[in-house]
């Protein structure tokens, strides 16, 4: 054994000692039962050593992923809710990049976060206020060389 490990052991040892004269103190115990004491107390404290691994479920989705993007709006797969944008939401709400949602729900990247009907909308008002465009060469007179 490693010096950690017997280290580990001996203070294993201590705490159990510590514990079941306190419990036998305070309790009346026959002696038939202090053996399988001593070691109920030692294996649970052994057993703290090791992390309990307890499997997340996996996510079920609010509504199905075909079903989530609608024309007008985009359904959230955490809670359901109907949006235009989802990036907010998921970031105030939900504390999440649009890239961590994705991952979470196995959306392709290409997954729009913003409803297809409001997107088109906001393009229309890009293209007519002139975003997009490079601008025009400025027209000046030519100075003479």
């Amino acid at each position: 054994m490693t010096e950690i490990q017997n280290d580990m052991r001996e203070t294993l040892i201590t705490l159990t000692s510590d514990i079941v004269a306190a419990h036998v103190s305070n309790n009346s115990v026959s002696v038939n039962d202090l053996p399988v004491l001593i070691s109920n107390v030692y294996s649970a404290l052994s057993g703290l050593e090791t992390p309990v691994v307890t499997e997340e479920p996996a996510p079920e989705p609010a509504v199905s992923i075909r079903a989530s993007v609608k024309n007008d709006h985009i359904v959230c797969l955490e809670d359901g809710k109907k949006l235009k944008m989802l990036k907010r939401h998921l970031a105030t709400r939900y504390n999440m990049t649009p890239e961590q949602y994705r991952a979470r729900w196995n959306l392709p990247a290409d997954y729009p976060m913003v409803a297809p009907a409001y997107a088109e909308k906001r393009r229309e008002l890009a293209k007519k206020i002139g975003l997009g465009r490079k601008p025009a060469p400025k027209r000046g007179r030519k100075t003479a060389a």
